[in-house]
């Protein structure tokens, strides 16, 4: 068993960054890394905040003896992996972080001296590794696939055939696999360079086509590594089967700071589903590797939640050796996602794998496939499916007519089921098939020759530049895969992309003569076939003649050249902007064009996509500056709108809380002058009832019937025990007890509530004896009302129990 390894990086401050004037907010020494909050007050809690893990990784700045390069990444972490590959280990390396932290450059990196990614280094690495050792005991064959996963939807990026969803399967012995995913088999690093080229070629198109960026989904490009090794003392073969997963994760980002809308917001919610998802597993996992004693209950692990951790369910907590790069920015204004991120890669260090070697898979899978076949067709035997190979090999699937003793035994069973039991043996029937023609998929896969895979590869190869050919996509350029790069002499478009790592992906050649762009909904064959919003079936032409370009737009046409909308034909330079439709954005080389006319034309600043759209906005008339400003006068005026609405109500609300509080006060007021009028009385001067027949404030004899009388005792029995009990005096003499009591349980950290109530004396539940009120009613008098006095509440909440305190003991 091993933890994931966990490596931060920190990339140097981008354009906006250094535009805005960002500070830099992390602090990296050894393998600590330490967060500093810019709103914290200095010297606190929440000032600075310190992480652990196996490698931080220092790359802000170039000129720095600590700077950390793509060759130091990769020899930390990369050779390892690649070591326990041959050892026969699956192995996982995936970057985690925001949008444009720098997790494609550390997994892919630039087509520059110096500047590859862990993925290039690694497979560079592993064929010269190859190549080394190479004899006749061991042969080596190496197979990739490239897929990319977007909206929960899984798209092959090397086949052309496979378009759409693939769907997702698990098997018991293989796990989770993508059914129909193509993998190619490979002789050199040159055939995985040029695969990865394509990929990302399909990627792009198929991004500008949709709208969509490569940062809105996640690209896995796995390489199965097999060993073969031939024992001459024992005269068996023995294979070791590697997986090597290299997973560059979608931008981790929150809707509010990004501000999206509608596609863009959904969007971001399946990336946000998956990703939350991987910080469930990974929490879960965590907690399961930190725990001293197995749990009783069984622990859930979210995997199937997301189609990204169902796929990656061995490389975390399985039978993996996994690496996690947390690429993180400097800035203080992405101190939220950047805490996050650390966060995030902490509590992966607590994962840990069970990663054991891969050996002889290939001869068990093949004889329990066939063991699992035969059983599949057992059960359609029984449901009355014949299987069976057709004259080209492939396999069919026949009703078979039923003997007549068969019919018989079926009538009988027929007449004793009902209607569920035949629609359940119909669903089992769907499923076997289902089930046999994946497992026929995968023993044909696993049978497969090593030289039909190669001849199956370059069948595809050869589909898949048809397909960028009808497209007018640039591919070969004297029998050489191309990357990214400019031609010497054919002027051509570029693309420009959002997302830097997608721009100048795709190349368009203009030829002689003309070129036609459109749709493939076009009666006449377009030279460059385009998609999306705003492309019309014949949507412009290009014409070269004598290297002079003249874009020629079709009626009704949306085109833009250097910001401007274009209705006739113009001539274009080196260097100019193109844009058709609404997401399609190129830039124009002509590499025969005099170098002056280049430099005049060209801007100081990098022509990028950026570039392209706020000269857009600009040519317009729309003044990104003013926009800015016009937006931000709104929201003043919105915010000034508000606030007087507020005070406003503020203000009524004020009101109306005095004057109640004036009534209030006068009420007070009132009963208090009434109660110093008998201030100076005792009940030991109301204890002579004869009393009762004078009225205290007139001196005169009272010649009261029988039944006045009775009324008078009744209601000075009541009144006399209302006077000196009162429920209101109670309440308002004791509520500073009250209060300073629920102070008291606070500041003590007692989860005990205080509160008034009132309790009646009743014949069900009579009051305990130190809540009764020291004077009783008459206890001979049938009339005489319940006793109702003001107790204290306690509630103790920890505990669940209720108590009653008289407001002596509350004093």
């Amino acid at each position: 068993m091993s933890s994931v390894k966990v490596a931060v990086r920190v990339r140097p401050f981008n354009n906006r960054e250094i535009g805005r004037e960002c500070k830099c907010i992390i602090e990296m020494g050894g393998n600590t890394t330490v967060i500093a909050n810019p709103k914290g007050p200095p010297g606190s809690k929440e000032d600075k905040k310190s992480f652990n893990f196996d490698y931080s990784y220092w790359s802000h700045n170039e000129d720095d003896p600590e700077f950390s390069s793509q060759s130091i990444v990769y020899k930390d972490i990369g050779e390892e992996m690649l070591e326990h590959s041959f050892e026969g280990y699956n192995v996982c390396i995936f970057a985690y972080g925001q949008t444009g932290a720098g997790k494609s450059y550390t997994m892919m990196g630039r087509q520059e001296e110096g500047q590859e990614g862990i993925i290039p280094q690694i497979c560079k690495d592993l064929f010269k590794r190859i190549r080394d050792t190479s004899n006749a005991e061991i042969k080596y064959s190496v197979e990739v696939s490239y897929m990319e996963i977007y909206c929960e939807r899984v798209r092959d990026l090397l086949n052309p055939k496979n378009k759409g969803n693939l769907r997702v399967r698990e098997h018991p012995l293989l796990g989770p696999y993508v059914e129909d995913l193509s993998k190619l088999a490979v002789t050199s690093y040159e055939d995985i360079h040029d695969l990865i080229d394509e990929g990302n070629k399909a990627r792009t198109v198929a991004a500008t086509n949709m709208n969509e960026t490569s940062s809105r989904s996640h690209a896995v490009f796995t390489i199965f590594f097999t060993q073969q090794r031939y024992d001459e003392t024992t005269d068996l073969c023995t294979e070791k089967v590697s997986k090597i997963s290299l997973v560059d994760l979608a931008g981790s980002e929150r809707a509010d700071s990004t501000g999206a809308k509608g596609t863009r917001l959904k969007e971001g919610a399946n990336i946000n589903k998956s990703l939350t998802t991987l910080g469930k597993v990974i929490s879960a996992l965590a907690e399961i590797a930190s725990k001293n004693k197995k749990s009783k209950k069984a622990d859930f692990i979210p995997y199937r939640d997301s189609v990204l951790t169902w796929l990656l369910r061995e490389n975390l907590g399985g039978n993996s050796k996994t690496a996690m790069i947390a690429a993180i920015s400097p800035a203080d204004i992405n101190y939220d996602e950047t805490l996050s991120t650390l966060r995030y890669a902490d509590r992966a260090k607590q994962i840990v794998c069970k990663a054991i070697v891969n050996e002889d898979a290939n001869a068990k899978l093949i004889r329990e496939l066939k063991e699992e076949i035969q059983k599949l067709r057992e059960l359609l035997k029984q449901e009355g499916i014949e299987v069976h190979e057709g004259p080209d090999g492939k396999v069919v699937y026949e009703k078979r007519e039923p003997t007549r003793a068969e019919e018989v035994t079926r009538n009988n069973k027929e007449n004793n089921e009902n209607h569920r039991m035949r629609t359940a043996s119909t669903t089992i029937a769907e499923e076997a098939v289902d089930q046999l023609q994946a497992s026929e998929k995968l023993i044909a896969e696993l049978n497969e020759t090593w030289e039909e895979k190669l001849k199956r590869t370059e069948a595809i190869r050869i589909q898949r530049e048809a397909v960028f050919a009808e497209m007018g996509v640039a591919v070969k350029e004297d029998g050489i895969t191309v990357g990214v790069f400019s031609p010497k002499r054919t002027p051509h478009l570029v693309n420009l992309n959002e997302d830097p790592s997608m721009s100048e992906c795709l190349i368009y050649y203009i030829k002689d003569g003309a070129t036609r762009v459109g749709s493939a909904e076009a009666n006449l064959p377009q030279d460059v076939q385009l998609s999306g919003s705003h492309i019309k079936p014949e949507h412009c032409t290009f014409e070269n003649k004598d290297g002079v370009i003249t874009l020629t737009p079709m009626n009704g046409a949306l085109i833009y050249v250097n910001g401007r909308e274009v209705i006739e034909p113009i001539v274009l330079k080196t260097g100019s902007r193109v844009i058709l439709g609404k997401n399609h954005v190129f830039r124009f080389n002509n590499p025969d064009a005099p170098r002056e006319k280049r430099e005049n034309s060209s801007p100081a600043e990098p022509v990028d996509w950026n570039y392209a759209q706020i000269e857009l906005l600009e040519k317009q008339g729309v003044d990104l500056k003013a926009e800015m400003e016009k937006r931000l006068l709104n929201l003043e005026e919105q915010y000034r709108k508000e606030k007087e609405t507020a005070d406003q109500l503020f203000e009524e609300q004020r009101k109306c809380y005095e004057a109640r509080i004036d009534a209030l006060q006068k009420q007070v007021e009132e009963q208090s002058m009434t109660m110093s009028m008998y201030s100076s009385y005792t009940p030991e001067d109301f204890n002579n009832e004869d009393d009762i027949f004078v009225n205290p404030l007139f001196d005169a004899e009272c010649n009261w019937s029988e039944r006045e009388y009775e009324l008078a005792a009744t209601a000075w029995r009541k009144w006399k025990h209302h006077q000196f009990t009162s429920l209101r005096d109670d309440l308002w003499g004791n509520a500073i007890f009250l209060k300073e009591a629920n102070a008291i349980s606070v500041e003590l950290k007692k989860k005990v509530q205080f509160q008034f109530t009132l309790l009646t004396d009743t014949l069900y539940s009579p009051l305990p004896v130190d809540l009764r009120p020291a004077i009783d009613y008459d206890t001979d008098d049938e009339g005489a009302p319940s006793k109702t006095v003001v107790a204290v509440e306690v509630q103790d909440t920890k505990n669940g129990a209720t108590h009653y305190w008289s407001l002596d003991k509350l004093r």
